[in-house]
């Protein structure tokens, strides 16, 4: 497997992971407004949404980069 190969196969797990994670922080954010969960639930959502576009965002930069 070429450095290049593998740059591609981190870039799909990382944009199907941030998918995810954007879905579970929209999510949270709808029920903070239902008022069915509590504020504090929508901060680590949101920073796991945000680490995961950023590695998203890396992976991409340093596939275009090979």
């Amino acid at each position: 497997m070429t450095l290049k190969n593998a740059a591609l196969l981190a870039l799909i797990g990382t944009i199907l992971m941030t998918a995810l994670l954007v879905w579970t922080f929209v999510l949270t954010f709808l029920n903070v407004l239902r008022d069915l969960v509590p504020a504090m639930t929508l901060f680590p959502s949101f920073i796991y949404a945000f680490g995961a576009f950023s590695v998203m965002v890396f992976f991409y930069v340093f596939r275009r980069g090979q």
